[in-house]
């Protein structure tokens, strides 16, 4: 059955509910088959739960009107309720419940209606993020908020010239008085001010302190306001705020003395009391409010959540900055807890007419005290009643009753006064003396009220509301007919409700007002005689008013909203408004000065006050101009009433004049719950408020309106391709045509097509069924697809299966059937084996008895045969043994012979080797030349050795004889004794042989025993071993097992702390980049605020200087001395400029001068920071200076020490070598024999020994004599190196002292040159020589004597002594007169540190100008003198060159006249050094460039003008190389450091910064020129580090470029100011990127359709959507790639370094996907899956895009990350909890707010998508509580990434750069 959705009205609590009908209707049926959308249960009458299928819902016979129909499932939820196809009320309100509840969205549209409901809850969609994400947007283009309402009336302000009204209405408690501040605060923060006077703050601390004099808790509201505001926010010319005005409405003064249950007074009364304790209100006298009759009649004193005592203190302070002081301030707490006690004076019964005060009342008292009136004229008149008539005069008692109102009309009024005199203060401190261009008024007024008991007040507010309705009619009504009239269709008047009927009830002639006024005249009128006038003359003339059936005091008003019914008892008395005038009199003549100014226009009637009060207690408050004043006492005198209708009159002039923008607060539930929305009192509001009037209005005519491309956009599936025409509006109408037959649906405009209410639903119907067809075709094809797949499949698989089965079918036969043929086989075999085994046991049995028999008779013979055997064989062994033991002794005696007779041999010829070994051996080393005396003595060896070994030849045959023959006769002997032996031993030999034999039978026997026993042991314990083994080797592999989990648990442990260090290694890093980051940001952050105030300093100069002509400083006092970035030049230049505005402060509002003075503070502290910083630094370089000093002359002295006893050490051993010649002559002379010159001598030894020690002691000292010298050298050195590093100023250095140094150098070359000196080197050979000569000599001794080689020995050892003595003095002479000159040096360098620290303490006690001026003046001198020495030098060089040249000449001339054809091709060196000084050659040395620039002082203002101010950026990037004016502004600060001009550097930096900003300020709009000028400053920078002389930043230089580096002057401190110069820059580069990309980005990303047909166009409402289709002036995601690419190329052109073109694009991704991803959030309708898909594409794109131009490793794709998982979870299903943890591990990028904000804003653009559900949110929710992250909603689109500026050095020769003449710099000359 076809089913269609239905809503049915139910008389319920839900007012409407959803159902569906099971049966079709046909035309004629008398009911309808429903059935409910909730859930099959419904309550009857009796309230029993009763559970149905379907119900019966019987339609009216008479009318046979069906219920409405509910809206499609895509259109619910919609922004604008004008969007619904079927308007209606059941609609609007399942519209907004489903908004409120499921979504979370408490504002929504309807026409030109923002619908606002209280969510009891605070949400975080106010902040300043929302704030800029709505500033600009049009209003149909965000998701509805107070804020599009704001930028709505601030846009149309500014653009139509026309001044706008917000209205805010709405019941207590439905949050108007929060949207009005909400939308001043949004003024406020757009808009800012026109002034430093902060006008905006101050608009907004206005709030709190009407909240607390003006609101109070009552039973809707914590906080409702209890009177109406109007406050017009005044703008200038430029939309800047420059003050605001307040008027105010109905005081609900009845409130001070009386408060129903639960409700509680204004708050200002219980801020007091709670902060009755501070000190300085101790005087009030106050106590806890429960004390007070007038703050605990609703007893409830405390609000949950509300602090008093803090909110007393943010009422103070908005006091404070309203200019009221603190003096004021108590006086106003004095008046108002004079209120409280006053209500506190009791008032008792004297007798029935009269009534009496005691004495004494300790409350009235203290009220008199407080107010400064006399106890007794209060307590007098307080009981008391003066009466005049015509002629007398006298005084009346008054009954406790009425003596009670009087008091509580006093404490009223008093109130009303206080209230009025802050009002008029506020108005005071916001009004500005600028004119004011146009305002927009915030009108916050109560709504419609209808309660049990109305009476006078809530007459006046319906009165009210009546004629704002009708306002609000009209200009609905007058917008749709401008709506038809611009489109040109026709349109019929539409019937709306006109409530000027029951207005002219009210305030016509003869109206209730004017009855009312006629009877207060009345001297006894009343109000029932006031009610039966209203029965005569409005019961039967007018409709609208009725009389009750059961009360003849009460009348019934059919306002537009409800029938009311109002009591008129106290009507009168509160039209009239009386005081008690001696009251007022006694307060007049208060001591009390602020009480006298309360009542000091107080009129002497006590008719009503002439202010416009309201009657019950409610007063309409406004600021009158003077001539108010001058009115007659009749004006003064008028009701209450009639002030009221005045004063509405006027607030409707002043709307009618203005464009109204309505905002209508619904309150959802009376319980202030949260997000809890009860229908019931929803629709009563909607009814009130006139916003179901707006949607019957609406639906009365064509509520639905598209244009011609978004039609055609979203039902192109329902046109077929021959519809399709070039012209989209004549399709669109061909189309329509055919769809809808009915031509009076539809109405064409200009540019939109308009539909009857319910016409757009079909519309979607057709285009749902058309789809759903499309669908069901692709389903069915793909279904088919699938089967046909899977039943191919299945066949195939089947075929598989049963190939497989016949297969294994047929291997299972041929199996069996092989088994049955090996059974057989195993069978026969079996059986023959089987008997060949019995065979074979039978033959075993037979041959074992054989063997048995045959082995015994073997055993038998064998055991005969052993015996004989064994007694041979001891036969044989005995003999044997007896031979062996003769044979033995007599080999022992023969070798023991013959080894002596060897040992004695082999002495004798050991020690002969021994002899000729040690003569020979040693005189070839001593001496090469004794070869012939060796050679003798080598014959006369050979012949001692041929006769040793004749005589050894007859030694060894006398020894060989001597031996046979002894050994011939022991044997002998031997062979004797051993007969004699055996003759004796033969007898018992046989017996002992056998006894033995027995023995070693039993020992045998035992011994296989004890062998079988030891053979089962070892058998046994071999099985116990290898179980053992078997368990060791189990326990083993066990052991081996946990061995291998330990080492792998261990290894996994081990990776697991290696992840997780690098983990925290990382994050580590992370983290410090993080806080490097944020430093950096600061820093920037910082400089920027810094900047600004410098260009807010340069404005107000420059308006000063414009207020005041001809006084005018000039800048070159201010440039002279000091940089402008020095805190000293910014101090002088505010002092001057202070002094140059002494006539123009009185123009500035005093919070800038206090802020100008803050910063001077803050600049002089700085600077006092900075000197103390200074000194100390200072003084701890003193400090180190001295103790390296210290240090230094210890090391010294210690040095010294060793030195010395170096020498006494090398004294001493001189002293030794001499002593051990004297031994030596000595043992020479004293031993004169023969034998003592032999080699082996004891005279020999001692000279060999003598000798060596000597020539080892030689090396000895010359090594340490080098090692000494090397040690002085490197003490020189490293004193040398020690002065330099510890010298206090590079500049410093003395020219003396660097000749010193050269000296130094060159005496450590001539020490070492020394240790190489042929002098020295002779030495070692003069020794070996001696050495030889003493080789040479004759091992005689009288040989040695005849040569005379001991004495040339002598000699030797002499000269060696006479040179080591020579040596030392020539070492112990440089030794002094290197000390010498280190002292010389060591003076000089304290005399100059003496000096430099006199001159330092000089300049310390001088001001910092002066400082400054005398250093570099003692600079210049020093540097002056050093030149002066060093041209002298030079020109004594010069001289000597010429000389030389001309002796060069000369010679080169000879050499050419005696070989001139030799020559004749060559080129001598004397030409080659002397081609230079012809004056032919000089001019071709002009291409030997220095790389500077040299220009004139008077031409800098020229420079800086050519180069920097008139420079166009096109021509120089297309034309001339990156970066050409950096270049030739340093070329030209290279020449100024060259010639040492420190003025003209300073002046020429400070220009350059100056010209630049100044640029920068006229053109910063221009992204070219803040490209051109960054990368040329950056340049400029990088210039300044690569030439300025360190060694980390000249790594990539040349050797040409470190000659170009700066000489004279460290410019560190201008690089920062430069690097500070460039943030600037790189921020103004940021910002103008983003004003360009900022109107593409939203159009780009997100409206236009890249992927066209993905996404369809949902209808819209009244308020206009941009449209996604790409227009001629729209822009597309192209647009944003080409803007990109022109960045690009434009930052290559100019020469933008790589690093910082990487950090800018990262910033453009940044600044695009955060504004993406805001609108995102805050548009409802770009919430859907296919959105998410464009928005992947587009970002796709962009990526490209990075690809393309190599940028993908800058960080820009990450930034992007939010971006893509919003549309990645757009795009996820979102049902299963499995989704819900898919999407939580997805989105690690998004907060939890902007998770739940894109599901609760997810909208389906297609029947076939699926809502969020709420449950699934409230799992996401839950998921991600645990994150720690921030709540903020939006991303921070202001945010800049810390920029650095990565060092880049040049590879361009600085002399190699031309200067074009096109920059008109020709009066630089190139250096």
């Amino acid at each position: 059955t076809l089913k269609s959705e239905l809503q049915k009205k139910f008389m319920c609590e839900e007012v409407w509910k959803s159902a569906e009908l099971t049966k079709d209707y046909k035309n004629g049926d008398a009911s309808l088959q429903l059935m409910l959308e909730d859930g099959k249960v419904r309550m009857d009458r009796r309230g029993l739960n009763i559970t149905y299928h379907s119900i019966e819902h019987t339609l009216d016979p008479k009318t046979k009107n069906l219920p409405y129909l509910r809206n499609p499932d895509i259109l619910v939820g919609e922004n604008d309720l004008t969007a619904l196809s079927y308007l209606h009320e059941p609609a609007v309100l399942h519209n907004l419940k489903v908004r409120f509840v499921d979504s979370k969205l408490i504002y929504t549209y309807c026409g030109i209606v923002l619908v606002a409901i209280n969510p009891y809850e605070t949400l975080p969609i106010y902040g300043s993020d929302i704030i800029n994400a709505y500033s600009g947007q049009n209003m149909g283009d965000m998701d509805p908020h107070i804020f599009a309402v704001a930028e709505e009336a601030y846009k149309q302000m500014a653009r139509d010239e026309r001044n706008q009204s917000i209205i805010v209405s709405g019941e207590s408690g439905a949050g108007k008085t929060v949207s009005a501040k909400y939308a001043m605060r949004y003024f406020a923060t757009v808009s800012g001010s026109a002034s430093e006077a902060n006008v905006e703050e101050k608009v907004l601390a206005s709030n709190p302190i009407m909240e607390a004099i003006g609101n109070a808790k009552t039973t809707r509201n914590d906080n409702s306001s209890r009177f109406g505001k109007y406050i017009e926010i005044g703008f200038d010319n430029r939309y800047r705020i420059i003050g605001a005005n307040m008027r105010t409405y109905l005081l609900e003064k009845s409130r001070v003395v009386f408060q129903a249950d639960e409700e509680r007074n204004y708050h200002i009364f219980y801020q007091l009391c709670a902060s009755a304790h501070l000190p300085e209100l101790k005087n009030l006298k106050l106590s806890n409010a429960n004390d007070f009759l007038y703050t605990r009649q609703g007893r409830s004193p405390v609000i949950v959540g509300v602090d008093d005592t803090k909110e007393l203190c943010t009422t103070r302070n908005a006091f404070t900055l309203l200019g009221i002081n603190e003096s004021y301030q108590m006086g106003l707490f004095q008046v108002l807890a004079a209120i409280l006690h006053l209500g506190n004076v009791e008032i008792k019964d004297r007798d029935s007419d009269s009534s009496v005060i005691a004495p004494n009342n300790r409350h009235l008292t203290a009220f008199c005290e407080l107010v400064g009136v006399t106890y007794q004229d209060m307590s007098q008149w307080l009981c008391h009643r003066k009466l005049k008539t015509a002629t007398e005069t006298y005084v009346k008692t008054l009954p406790r009753l009425q003596a009670t109102n009087a008091r509580d009309a006093l404490s009223k009024h008093i109130y009303a006064k206080l209230f009025n005199w802050i009002v008029e203060h506020v108005n005071k401190a916001l009004i500005t003396n600028v004119k004011q261009h146009s305002f927009i008024g915030v009108l916050d007024i109560y709504g419609f009220e209808t309660f049990e008991i109305n009476s006078f007040e809530q007459f006046c507010i319906n009165y009210a509301n009546e004629k704002l309705q009708q306002q609000f009619n009209m200009h609905v009504f007058k917008l749709e007919q401008e709506e038809y009239m611009k489109e040109q269709i026709p349109w019929t008047l539409i019937d709306f409700y006109d409530n000027q009927p029951c207005i002219n009830l009210i305030e016509a002639k003869m109206g209730i007002l004017d009855l009312l006024d006629e009877e207060c005249k009345m001297p006894k009128g009343s109000d029932d005689s006031w009610a039966q006038k209203l029965y005569n003359t409005h019961l039967k003339t007018c409709s609208l008013f009725e009389k009750p059936r059961m009360s003849n005091r009460a009348f019934i008003i059919q306002h537009f909203a409800d029938k009311v019914e109002y009591q008129c008892e106290g009507f009168l008395a509160k039209n009239k408004d009386t005081v008690n005038e001696e009251q007022i009199n006694v307060l007049k003549a208060s001591k009390f000065n602020l009480l006298v100014e309360l009542f000091h226009d107080e009129d002497k009637a006590t008719s009503p006050t002439g202010q416009v009060q309201g009657t019950g207690g409610r007063t309409r408050l406004s600021i009158k101009p003077d001539k108010s004043r001058e009115k007659s006492s009749k004006e003064h005198k008028k009701t209450v009433g009639c002030q009221f209708r005045n004063s509405l009159q006027m607030l409707m002039e002043t709307l009618n004049a203005t464009t109204p923008h309505y905002v209508r607060c619904i309150k959802p539930n009376d319980f202030k719950m949260a997000f809890t929305f009860d229908p019931k009192r929803a629709v009563q509001q909607l009814r009130a408020c006139g916003v179901l009037e707006t949607i019957r209005i609406s639906a009365a005519g064509f509520p639905s309106r598209w244009t011609y491309q978004e039609f055609f956009s979203r039902y192109r599936v329902l046109m077929k391709q021959k519809d399709v025409l070039p012209d989209k509006k004549l399709t669109c109408r061909n189309v329509l045509e055919k769809l809808v037959q009915d031509q009076d649906k539809y109405q064409f405009g200009k540019t939109k097509i308009f539909f009857r209410a319910g016409q757009v639903a079909y519309l979607e119907k057709l285009r749902a069924d058309k789809l759903r067809a499309a669908c069901i075709r692709i389903q069915k094809t793909i279904r088919c697809w699938l089967a046909r797949k899977k039943y191919l499949r299945k066949r195939s698989s089947a075929i598989t299966i049963q190939r497989f089965t016949r297969g294994y079918q047929a291997r299972c036969l041929v199996k069996f059937m092989r088994r049955t043929q090996a059974a057989t086989v195993i069978q026969k075999y079996r059986r023959m084996y089987v008997e060949k085994k019995r065979y074979r046991q039978k033959q075993a049995a037979a041959l074992a008895m054989q063997t048995i028999l045959r082995a015994y008779i073997a055993r038998q013979k064998y055991q005969s045969l052993l015996r004989e055997h064994k007694v041979v064989i001891i036969q044989k062994r005995v003999r044997g043994w007896l031979a062996r033991c003769w044979y033995k002794r007599s080999l022992i005696a023969i070798v023991y012979l013959q080894c002596c007779i060897r040992r004695m041999r082999a002495r004798r010829e050991l020690k002969k080797l021994k002899i000729e070994a040690r003569s020979v051996e040693h005189f070839k080393k001593l001496n090469k030349g004794m070869e012939n005396k060796i050679m003798q003595l080598q014959r006369r060896i050979d012949e001692q050795t041929r006769e040793n070994k004749s005589v050894n030849e007859k030694l060894v045959g006398l020894e060989s004889s001597y031996t046979v023959e002894s050994e011939r006769l022991r044997g002998e002997l031997n062979r004797l004794r051993g007969v004699e032996e055996q003759a004796k031993n033969k007898t018992n030999q046989v017996t002992s042989l056998l006894e033995e034999l027995e023995k070693l039978k039993k020992e045998l026997s035992v011994t296989q025993q004890e062998k079988k026993t030891i053979e089962d042991w070892a058998h046994n314990y071999r099985d116990e071993m290898e179980k053992m083994v078997s368990e060791l080797k189990e326990q083993n592999g066990t052991l081996k097992k946990d061995k291998d989990d330990l080492n792998r648990l261990i290894q996994e442990q081990s990776q697991q702390m290696t992840e997780k260090m690098a983990r925290a290694i990382v994050q580590e890093t992370q983290q410090l980049e993080t806080d490097l980051n944020e430093e950096r940001s600061r820093y920037q952050n910082l400089l920027t605020e810094h900047l600004r105030l410098e260009e807010k300093y340069d404005d107000l100069k420059e308006a000063m200087n414009v207020s005041k002509p001809g006084h005018r400083r000039t800048d070159s006092t201010h440039s002279s001395n000091e940089s402008e970035y020095t805190y000293n030049s910014e101090y002088a230049e505010l002092e001057e400029g202070s002094r140059a505005a002494e006539d123009v402060t009185r123009g500035i509002d005093t919070s800038l001068t206090l802020k100008l003075q803050k910063r001077l503070t803050e600049l002089e502290q700085e600077k006092q920071s900075l000197r103390n910083e200074l000194e100390n630094k200072e003084e701890q370089f003193q400090r180190a200076r001295a103790r390296d000093d210290a240090e230094f002359k210890k090391a010294r002295g210690a040095e010294l020490e060793y030195e010395s006893l170096k020498r006494q050490e090398l004294e001493s051993e001189n002293k030794k070598l001499k002593h051990n010649l004297v031994e030596m002559r000595q043992s020479l002379l004293g031993n004169a024999g023969a034998s003592s010159g032999a080699p082996g001598s004891p005279a020999y030894k001692v000279l060999l020994e003598q000798l060596n020690s000597a020539c080892e002691e030689l090396d000895v000292r010359k090594e340490e004599v080098l090692i000494l010298r090397s040690q002085l050298v490197s003490q020189k050195e490293a004193m040398h190196h020690k002065e330099t590093m510890t010298e206090p100023s590079v500049y410093a250095e003395d020219v003396s002292k660097l000749k010193d140094a050269d000296e130094l150098k060159q005496a450590c070359i001539g020490l070492k040159d020394t240790n190489r000196s042929p002098r020295f080197m002779r030495k070692p050979l003069e020794v070996s020589e001696l050495l030889s000569r003493l080789r040479s000599a004759a091992p005689d001794f009288h040989k040695l004597n005849e040569d005379g080689e001991l004495w040339l020995v002598n000699q030797g050892l002499k000269e060696t002594i006479r040179l080591l003595e020579h040596q030392l003095q020539t070492q112990r002479r440089t030794y002094d007169n290197e000390v010498e000159a280190l002292r010389g040096e060591l003076q000089n360098v304290k005399e100059e540190n003496n000096r430099q620290q006199q001159l330092l303490a000089q300049n310390l006690q001088l001001p910092p100008e002066a400082r400054i001026e005398a250093s570099l003046q003692h600079e210049i001198t020093r540097l002056t003198n050093e030149n002066l020495d060093l041209m002298e030098q030079l020109e004594k060089q010069d001289r000597t060159i010429r000389k030389l040249k001309k002796q060069l000449k000369v010679y080169s001339k000879r050499i050419g006249e005696m070989g001139a054809g030799q020559t004749e091709g060559q080129t001598s060196p004397g030409q080659m050094v002397d081609e230079p000084i012809h004056p032919v050659n000089i001019p071709r040395r002009e291409k030997d460039f220095q790389g500077m620039l040299e220009y004139k002082k008077e031409d800098e203002l020229k420079l800086v003008k050519n180069l920097i101010l008139e420079l166009k950026p096109r021509g120089v990037a297309v034309n001339l190389i990156p970066g050409l004016p950096a270049y030739i502004l340093f070329m030209c600060l290279r020449h100024a450091d060259y010639v040492n001009d420190d003025q003209k550097v300073r002046t020429l930096l400070t220009s350059t910064i100056n010209s630049i900003k100044k640029i920068l300020k006229k053109r910063g709009d221009d992204f070219e020129t803040v490209s051109f000028w960054l990368a040329n400053t950056c340049r400029f920078l990088h210039c300044l580090k690569q030439y300025s002389g360190d060694e980390a930043f000249m790594k990539h230089n040349t050797s040409r470029q470190n000659e170009h580096c700066l000489s004279n002057f460290d410019l560190a401190e201008y690089r920062q100011v430069i690097s500070d110069l460039a943030i600037q820059i790189y921020q103004q580069l940021i910002k103008c990127m983003e004003n360009i990309l900022q109107p593409m980005i939203v159009s780009g990303m997100l409206e236009h359709e890249t992927i066209q047909g993905v996404s369809g166009v949902k209808p819209t409402g009244l308020r206009k959507r941009t449209s996604s289709i790409a227009d001629e002036g729209t822009y597309t995601l192209d647009s944003i790639l080409r803007q990109l690419s022109a960045f690009h190329s434009t930052m290559c052109q100019h020469g933008t370094d790589p690093e910082l073109i990487k950090q800018v694009v990262k910033q453009q991704f940044y600044i695009i996907g955060a504004v993406t991803l805001n609108n995102l959030l805050l548009r409802k309708d770009m919430c859907s899956w296919s959105k998410g898909m464009q928005i992947r594409y587009n970002v796709s794109q962009l990526e490209e895009w990075l690809r393309d131009k190599g940028l993908m490793v800058c960080g820009a794709k990450e930034t992007l990350e939010p971006l893509i998982q919003a549309a990645q979870l757009l795009q996820v299903k979102k049902k299963t909890d499995e989704d819900a943890e898919a999407i939580c591990s997805m989105c690690l990028a998004l907060t939890t707010a902007q998770i739940v904000k894109v599901l609760n804003l997810y909208t389906p653009v297609n029947e076939f998508e699926e809502r969020v559900s709420v449950a699934f949110i409230r799992t996401i929710q839950t998921r991600l509580r645990d994150r720690c992250e921030s709540p903020q909603l939006l991303m921070d689109t202001k945010m800049i990434y810390p920029v650095t500026f990565p060092f880049s050095p040049s590879s361009l020769a600085l002399e190699t750069i031309q200067i074009p003449s096109s920059l008109n710099l020709a009066f630089l000359t190139r250096v």
